[in-house]
């Protein structure tokens, strides 16, 4: 019958407890808890220890031999100081056998023990001692019915196995050791627990029983023929130990009193038997056949020695007993200060044993460590290998990509060098000749300009201010720039023979200039500017959306030459529609190109503030990067283009128009922002020219279009298309003679330019028609 772990009382008194023990720490943790949990103070417990023997050795001597004795004491004395601190008995029990199991179970069945606790094998003692078997297991399977066994692991209940019926026989140990405590407390009241030795054997014995006296020849010795063998018991005093050790302290055995008496059972099967080792008493006890009669363990004492002599023996055999009494105490006192020097002897060598493990055991640690520690080393060398392996890498391949680096540079160094030479002698060939551009002295300006009237004047910008007049008999644009605004004269000089060799259709040529005074000489504009005809300044009539696509493709070209100047880019950085001339056949050219390069830097910053607040419109013109970050490229050109553009379609202001146009586009109402002024507008053509302008004029300069790239393929689409209905339109007015004919149309535009006198200032006069023309944009 199993209960379940854990679930026992502590029984005090009730039945015979016994410990089987052994020198393993099972048997430690057994004793503690028995005595925790089933022990009280001043009760008895059973130390049983089955010593193991081979089956030969049963058919030789009876008894183990002493080195095996000696051993089996020290086992003992370990358990006895622990329970000398927790006030417990003990009756120590030596059974020797074949079978370990075998032996616990015959002799719990046969002397009625109640409680029986064992250890639970550990690993290596059920490898070592028992091999197969279990110990503990074959204990609880085969123990009697009225024997509980508990099996203690660590401390705790691994399995308990309770007894189903009480025991049909009262313990002999019962009587023996109750009569032992009685003797041991009327005879000592406060002397410490005592301890017992019994001894039990197997042995093969002749079948025929004999009586102890057969035997007693055997155990002669003078105790037995004195007065003290009459009371020989099963047990001893208790042992007086030098010093109270530990439970776990050297087996150092009580080395002080130590006697045997031997209890002999003979049957014809394995007989145990039991020896006991006390101060005063030896004697021997008859059991009876195998244990198979409880009743049959006889604990009475052998009868005296000097039953066998009579009370007239002689003084002479007392003086020989006492003779021999002497020799033996002083065989005894010799005997036990060899013993008392092997314990010193075997405790210091233990002491040294336990001194020598905790070393290894400290060396091994430290090997170990070492070894960890070596192994997080080689670890650690290992990444920092690789780590130096991957730098190394890291570095050649930077070291390559410098190396190209530097040769790219070099080359582009060789190259900037080549052209920078080229330029050079470009530039003192044209110091040399002088032949770039014409000189007019003073003079001549003043004199055809009648000294600067403010008749001739027909403009004034940030840079200076603008007189119409004839040099050569060609009639020129004299721009006179302000006085802080003129640089050295050699490098005005430099800047305008540099000026002088720009040639396209699209740019407003530089004849000639005066550097001693700053004044830049250009070919006249018959048309005037692009703001004055988007607006229709002296009610001149509107520009088709031909022209305004053709103008537009027109800018874009002479914008993107410009661009694509070497050795680096020129930006114009003034562009609106006032820059843009047009010349007799309605060709647009840019103006004022260059004038950036022509004044220093804080000139050329002031006008532009002088710009941004004084008008309001070239401040709209101007790239908002710029205004942030003070850099400069030719993205700023592209916003002032894509400003402009809006302006060619809408003839509108440039104040908020990316916002007007965006929500037309947005609303549906395009068709509606368009200038009314042109009524045969391609919606269409005219929306896609919108959205590229919207395009152009984004805000970050990385979300612009590129100038050659996007917008001047798609404007050079819409001149195509511009010219194409333009042709058709002449041929279906060569169709119909009744409409107006392109010369008559020329010939009333111009008396109408004739009788405005606002055009005359502007450049748009009959006097003009004397000027060369230009080369058209298709060219």
């Amino acid at each position: 019958m199993w209960n379940p772990k854990g679930h026992i009382e502590k029984q005090g008194g009730r039945g015979i407890v016994a410990v089987a023990i052994d020198r393993d720490k099972g048997s430690q943790h057994a004793l503690r808890w028995a005595t925790e949990r089933l022990l009280t103070k001043g009760q008895t417990v059973v130390l049983i220890h089955v010593l193991k023997i081979s089956p030969t050795s049963i058919e030789h001597h009876p008894v183990s031999s002493h080195k095996e004795k000696m051993n089996v004491k020290d086992l003992f004395v370990t358990f006895h100081c622990f329970c000398r601190r927790k006030d417990i008995h003990c009756l120590d029990i030596l059974l020797e056998d074949t079978d370990i199991p075998r032996a616990l179970i015959e002799f719990t069945n046969h002397a009625a023990v109640d409680n029986l606790i064992l250890g639970a094998s550990s690993k290596y003692s059920f490898i070592r001692r028992f091999k197969i078997s279990d110990v503990p297991g074959s204990v609880s399977k085969g123990a009697a019915d009225f024997c509980t066994v508990y099996v203690i692991s660590k401390g705790k209940i691994s399995s308990v196995r309770n007894a189903s019926r009480t025991a049909p026989h009262v313990s002999p140990l019962h009587s023996h050791i109750q009569n032992k405590v009685n003797n041991n407390a009327i005879a000592n009241p406060v002397e410490a627990p005592s301890s017992h030795s019994i001894s039990i054997r197997a042995e093969k014995i002749s079948s025929k029983p004999h009586s102890i006296q057969d035997d007693r020849e055997s155990f002669k010795s003078p105790f037995l023929r004195g007065g003290r063998a009459s009371n020989a018991k099963l047990g001893s005093e208790p042992l007086e130990l030098d010093t109270d050790i530990s439970f776990i302290s050297s087996e150092r055995p009580s080395s002080d009193r130590m006697s045997n008496v031997v209890y002999e059972y003979m049957d014809s099967g394995p007989t145990p038997r039991i020896s006991s080792s006390s101060d005063h008493s030896f004697g021997s006890i008859r059991i009876g056949p195998a244990f198979g009669d409880p009743n049959s363990l006889n604990f009475s004492s052998i009868s005296q020695e000097s039953g066998r002599t009579s009370c007239s023996s002689t003084s002479m055999i007392n003086e020989e007993v006492e003779a021999e009494m002497r020799r033996l105490k002083l065989e005894l006192k010799q005997t036990m200060d060899m013993y008392s020097t092997a314990c010193k002897e075997a405790l210091s060598a233990k002491q040294k044993a336990v001194e020598l493990q905790r070393w290894r055991m400290e060396e091994e640690r430290r090997l170990e460590e070492a070894r960890l520690a070596e192994e997080a080393a080689m670890a650690i060398v290992e990444k920092e290998k690789a780590k130096c392996r991957a730098a190394i890498d890291a570095a050649e391949a930077s070291q390559r990509l410098a190396e190209l680096e530097s040769q790219r540079r070099v080359n582009a160094e060789m190259k900037a060098l080549k052209e920078a030479e080229d330029m050079k002698k470009v530039i003192n060939n044209l110091a040399q000749n002088d032949i770039r551009y014409r000189k007019y002295t003073i003079e001549e300006i003043e004199e055809a300009t009648e000294f600067f009237s403010e008749s001739r004047k027909i403009g004034e910008g940030g840079y200076g201010r603008v007189y119409k007049c004839y040099l050569d008999h060609t009639p020129v644009a004299v721009k006179v720039l302000r006085p802080d605004a003129s640089q050295g004269r050699s490098q005005f000089q430099k800047e305008v023979e540099i000026l002088s060799c720009i040639r396209h259709p699209n740019m407003v040529l530089l004849l000639g200039a005066c550097p001693e005074y700053g004044c830049l000489v250009y070919e006249c504009m018959a048309k005037g500017s692009l703001d004055d005809r988007l607006f229709q300044l002296g009610n001149t009539p509107p520009l088709s959306w031909q022209l305004r696509f053709r103008i537009s493709a027109e800018i874009a070209t002479g914008l993107l030459f410009l661009h694509q100047t070497k050795p680096e880019p020129l930006v114009h950085r003034d562009l609106k529609p006032g820059n843009i001339l047009l010349d007799y056949n309605y060709v647009s050219k840019i103006s004022d190109v260059g004038l950036a390069r022509l004044v220093p830097r804080s000139v050329a910053e002031n006008e532009m503030r002088c710009h941004m607040t004084s008008t309001a419109g070239t401040f709209c013109y101007i790239d908002p990067e710029y205004q942030h970050t003070g850099v400069l490229d030719v993205k700023s050109d592209v916003y002032s283009f894509g400003i402009m553009l809006l302006q060619v379609i809408t003839a509108k202001p440039p104040m908020g128009l990316t916002h007007q146009v965006e929500q037309a586009i947005e609303n549906g109402t395009f068709k509606e922002i368009l200038d009314p002024a042109v009524p045969d507008w391609p919606v269409e053509e005219a929306l896609s020219f919108a959205k590229m302008a919207l395009q152009c004029a984004e805000l970050r300069r990385k979300d612009r279009p590129d100038l050659g790239k996007v917008i001047l393929p798609e404007l050079n689409r819409l001149r195509e298309l511009a010219e194409e209905n333009m042709n058709q339109t002449m041929w279906d007015r060569m169709a119909d003679p009744s409409g107006p004919s392109p010369i008559h149309s020329q010939v009333s535009m111009a008396q109408d330019v004739i009788s405005n006198p606002h055009l005359e200032h502007s450049g748009y006069s009959s006097k003009s028609h004397s000027s060369t023309p230009s080369m058209t944009g298709r060219q």
